[in-house]
């Protein structure tokens, strides 16, 4: 009796012959988890066949299924456990291949630059004006407006390369354009460090290779439907690496224990139309809210309109593109160090410091990293070379950020604030100051159950007040309350940027004035 190799030529259904014995593997078998061989087989006798599902290093599950092939099949025990050996030998032969294979492909899949390509990308990088270029070429793209929240992504998905990534989280309501930006922020990346899921769940997560995703983007369309994933995420971004202990059963069917074990860090980036659930996350992440401003939509619908009307030269875009990304493959990692880190002392106003100024700084850390041509190399005492922060770098961050450490700051939600602003504007232009539901919706297409939700919030945040009305019948009367506060503390997060540049500013020329002396003495 001869064994015949194994066919691979459908993954999904392999088959092998070992005579009198014909056995298919249904469905195929799963490259990752090397610690076990789970697979559903076909044993087939001429026209009498046998389906079983099983680990194939499980002694236990084994000897069961040689004894049930022997009794259905009517062969010998010993012709069952060797051809079912040998197809083991052959599968674990079968999946290395396929897991080399997938190694190679994605080797294959990094783009290796051409001198001229290299040339390109360094003067690019070291020509001045780096940020308000990338912001302008980011535009390029086709991406419309957003420019501060573009440029932001940008600098979130370069901090891949940073000791300490950050990540954030791109909110708007449905329909906004969420999954768009972020997809065209992350075609700019290397196509090798971008690790994208629509869909992904708790346990899954563990199962990454331990290296897998360092130094990688990872991006998550949606994350409502990425509940399960939330506090691995959030233990990835503090602790920079996931362990997780499971239970599996050894060769000989008794149980073991293995540690997991998944290592950053890693940037994460994700989309959804929710804020409150996510609070958790959100400290360890810049919140992005999206433009939905009527110029806004206009502007959308304008590019639409000329893409079907061929005015927009898609070549033009992929230029720009490609130029975005070949300077992203030209970074390399570099220790950075920031003299001025001591001057930035957070505004008491901002909600939860202790994560917010961490964030702060290692978005200024990936402005001074996307500045690495700009920057003179320096080596410690040790030998190790660095780069120093710049003051420019930290009024860029200030600048990028302003207008989320002032969400971070304030007690409204991203979207209710926007409608709080919105209300105000309207009561005002209209010149009332009481008014119903009803009201608002006949002025503003809202859903009914949101509108309750800002109402509701506002409520409980004093900004309104009910002064009469009926919830059965017309519905409750409102009036807006007189508020100085939001103003007072926008004019605070303003005074703040000034003064820690100012000083910022005069150290660095202090620094400046001392380091010309020493090279004249």
């Amino acid at each position: 009796m001869q064994s015949t190799k194994l066919n691979s030529t459908n993954p999904e259904h392999l088959t092998y012959e070992h005579e009198p014995l014909a056995i298919a593997v249904l469905g195929g078998i799963r490259l990752e988890g090397l610690d076990r061989l789970r697979v559903t087989l076909k044993v087939q006798v001429e026209h009498v066949s046998i389906r079983h599902n099983l680990d194939l290093y499980n002694d236990n599950q084994l000897e069961k299924l040689i004894r049930k092939i022997a009794e259905r099949l009517e062969i010998g025990t010993s012709v069952a456990a060797a051809a079912l050996s040998d197809l083991t030998d052959q599968l674990e032969r079968y999946r290395l291949e396929e897991i080399e294979k997938q190694q190679t492909e994605q080797e294959i899949e990094r783009r290796m630059l051409t001198p001229e390509e290299i040339k390109t990308a360094k003067v690019y990088a070291s020509a001045p004006s780096l940020m308000q270029r990338t912001g302008d070429d980011l535009q390029s793209t086709g991406i419309i407006g957003e420019w501060e929240n573009a440029l932001t992504l940008c600098m979130v998905m370069t901090s891949r390369l940073c000791n300490d990534p950050i990540s954030a989280i791109t909110l708007a309501k449905s329909g906004m354009g969420k999954s768009y930006l972020q997809e065209k922020v992350a075609a700019i990346m290397p196509q090798e460090a971008i690790i994208e899921n629509t869909m992904i769940t708790e346990s899954s997560f563990y199962r990454f290779g331990r290296h897998e995703l360092s130094g990688k983007i990872f991006l998550i369309e949606d994350l409502d439907g990425a509940e399960a994933v939330l506090y691995p995420i959030r233990e990835m971004q503090s602790k920079k690496k996931l362990s997780k202990t499971v239970t599996i059963k050894d060769t000989t069917g008794k149980l073991k224990t293995v540690t997991l074990i998944v290592e950053g860090p890693i940037s994460v980036c994700g989309c959804t139309t929710r804020e409150s659930i996510y609070d958790d996350n959100a400290n360890r992440s810049l919140l992005l809210h999206l433009d939905g401003s009527k110029v806004q939509d206009e502007q959308i619908m304008s590019y639409h309109r000329k893409v079907k009307a061929g005015k927009i030269d898609k070549d033009k875009e992929e230029q720009a593109r490609e130029q975005l990304e070949l300077v992203q493959r030209i970074l390399r990692p570099i220790k950075i160090v920031n003299p001025y880190a001591e001057l930035i002392q957070l505004p008491s106003t901002v909600h939860n410091p202790r994560r917010t100024l961490p964030i702060l700084l290692s978005f200024i850390e990936a402005i001074t990293f996307y500045h690495q041509y700009q920057r003179e190399e320096q080596a410690d005492e040790n030998g190790e070379v660095f780069i120093e922060t710049a003051p420019e770098d930290i009024e860029w961050s200030f600048n990028l950020l302003k207008d989320i450490l002032f969400k971070k700051s304030d007690e409204l939600s991203g979207a209710c604030r926007k409608f709080y602003d919105w209300l105000q504007a309207w009561t005002k232009n209209n010149s009332i100051t009481k008014f119903h539901a009803r009201d608002i919706r006949e002025a503003k297409r809202i859903h009914p159950r949101t509108l309750t939700r800002y109402l509701e919030e506002l409520r409980m945040f004093g900004r309104i007040e009910i002064t009469g009305g009926k919830k059965q019948r017309v519905g409750y009367e409102y009036e807006l309350v007189t508020w100085q506060a939001d103003a007072s503390l926008q004019s605070t997060l303003e005074e703040w940027v000034e003064s820690t540049l100012k000083e910022i500013t005069q150290t660095h020329e202090k620094q400046t004035k001392g380091q010309k002396k020493k090279k004249a003495a």
